[in-house]
């Protein structure tokens, strides 16, 4: 399974503020250090912010933090909202989809079972556990 860019770049933005829960993050300093857009980090903080996995508030001091204690953030929870929409193969799009073989195809089965052990192992990991260090800031002299 490969996870889109949205979901990665989601969860590296979440990693680094499960390293200093009470930092408020800003998407400068999120987009700057992960070499990421900034336009498409916002984005995904508010569907974060949308589903109260972060909160964010805007202006001086401002910024988007955890909305709840990492461990108590699954990283199933975090891949199944940002993955929402992205079928693993196209007969599991929610629209249908062209496949020729649906009437005899035995394969759907064996990739249903695969996607939900991949999320059930992600279910029994939280943000806590994969949480970057934190960052070493320069101490003004």
């Amino acid at each position: 399974m490969r996870l889109t860019s949205f979901t990665d770049f989601g969860l590296r933005a979440l990693m680094r503020m499960a390293s200093e829960p009470e930092r408020a993050f800003s998407t400068a300093d999120l987009a700057d250090e992960f070499d990421l857009s900034r336009h498409h980090l916002t984005k995904i903080l508010t569907a974060l912010a949308q589903a109260g996995i972060v909160t964010t508030r805007r202006g001086g001091g401002g910024g988007a933090m955890l909305a709840r204690p990492a461990d108590r953030i699954s990283l199933g929870e975090i891949v199944r909202l940002l993955e929402t929409g992205q079928a693993l193969v196209e007969c599991f799009q929610a629209a249908g989809s062209n496949c020729t073989i649906t009437g005899c195809c035995r394969l759907k089965a064996r990739l249903r079972s695969a996607e939900a052990a991949f999320y059930a192992d992600l279910d029994r990991a939280t943000l806590a556990d994969v949480a970057l260090p934190p960052m070493q800031r320069a101490i003004p002299a």
